[in-house]
């Protein structure tokens, strides 16, 4: 099954130009998998049609709820960005809830645990999104008054941990795009910089989850990995969805490191500087999630026989970092490697201060969105 995904997510990340390069097993799947697009697009259209129209319900909740999600699948920032933003509303005063569906085994959902463990922020976690915030909602109470929240929302100062809202005031729904079961008062779509649209194709020949005409529903595009990306390209791409909607604000963003911690002691934080003039073997495998706790647990023997092997070479100690997502993934495995320093590398969303949409630039454009979807509700 891992060897399929790879063999469709190659597929999905070529170019037409280059598919002739393929291996011939690879391209067999291509009539199948153009056909499964076809169906995927109709069904996509169906669904769209019915929500809608009215057909299927439309749930709003009792406070504004942000959507973050993206037009293709992977490497978007989803989550950073939903990081970034409950923190946001956490220096607000205002008490996010954070509802995920927990993909892969929830390791978005216990790095954001982690990470968000000194805030006002809830988790809930569940396929049922509604009921998952109904339960949230009983359990912690919510903000009922829209005057308390514009309040909030536009005071300058940053609250005191003591003054924050123990209830929930706004809700942040994690790829949440695509789910229309639930009233978005603010769409933010995550582009991937270094491939935003992929071949162009729908799932799975290709992957789009919805074509680009979709941005046309958003309200704040930003795009992720822009440190990776030529000023040419970053062009490019902001020229696409323009040309979708010439209003939209479109920001950039990236991943910086702040520190590491010890598979050992998941408590412990470690400066940057710690891997300084070290032997490091850096080893992921972000895109194939089940695939990477198998091959660790598969492979202990010959990344210890690695390791050693670094330390001859170098003459000096040789340590392995892993990235948070796939510690998450199954941290037990990682323990297994007892003899070995095993360090996890933390990182953390920022806004990229380019054409001077900087930060700043982004709170307030979200804030105004909210506020005017309060607005609304009066």
């Amino acid at each position: 099954m891992e060897g399929l995904k790879r063999m469709v997510t190659q597929i999905a990340f070529t170019p037409d130009s280059r598919l002739s390069q393929l291996p011939l097993l690879h391209r067999s799947l291509l009539p199948l998998l153009s056909l499964a697009s076809s169906i995927y697009r109709f069904s996509l259209s169906l669904r769209r049609l019915l929500y809608f129209s009215g057909l299927l319900h439309q749930r709003r909740l009792p406070v504004p709820v942000i959507s973050v999600g993206n037009l293709t699948w992977g490497g978007n920032g989803k989550t950073p960005m939903v990081e970034f933003i409950a923190r946001l509303l956490d220096e607000a005063g205002i008490g996010p809830l954070i509802l995920t569906r927990g993909y892969s085994g929830g390791d978005e959902a216990k790095m954001l645990h982690r990470h968000l463990l000194q805030t006002s922020a809830r988790i809930g976690v569940g396929a049922n999104r509604i009921a998952t915030a109904a339960s949230m909602f009983e359990r912690h109470g919510y903000v009922d008054s829209s005057n308390t929240l514009s309040e909030k929302l536009l005071s300058p100062y940053k609250f005191e941990s003591g003054a924050k809202d123990e209830k929930v005031g706004v809700v942040i729904l994690d790829d949440g795009m695509q789910h229309w079961s639930v009233l978005h008062d603010v769409e933010i779509v995550m582009l991937n910089g270094v491939m935003p649209w992929g071949n162009n194709r729908l799932l799975p020949r290709g992957p789009l989850r919805e074509p680009p005409s979709a941005l046309v529903r958003a309200d704040i595009v930003v795009i992720h990995h822009a440190d990776l990306v030529p000023d040419k390209q970053l062009k490019m791409i902001e020229s696409t969805v323009h040309n979708i909607d010439a209003t939209l604000p479109v920001f950039h963003s990236r991943m910086a490191p702040s520190h590491f911690f010890e598979v050992k002691n998941p408590h412990s934080r470690l400066p940057l500087s710690t891997v300084q003039n070290m032997v490091v073997l850096c080893i992921s495998a972000i895109g194939f999630p089940d695939a990477f706790a198998q091959a660790i647990s598969k492979d202990i023997d010959m990344i210890t026989e690695r390791l050693r092997k670094l330390k001859y070479e170098f003459n000096d100690e040789a340590i392995m970092v892993v990235t948070e997502k796939d510690y998450d993934r199954d941290p037990v495995i990682l323990k297994r490697l007892y003899c070995l320093k095993v360090l996890v590398l933390c990182s953390s969303l920022q806004i990229m201060p380019l054409s001077a949409r900087t930060e700043e630039n982004f709170k307030m454009n979200l804030k105004k969105h909210l506020i005017n979807s309060l607005q609304e509700k009066k």
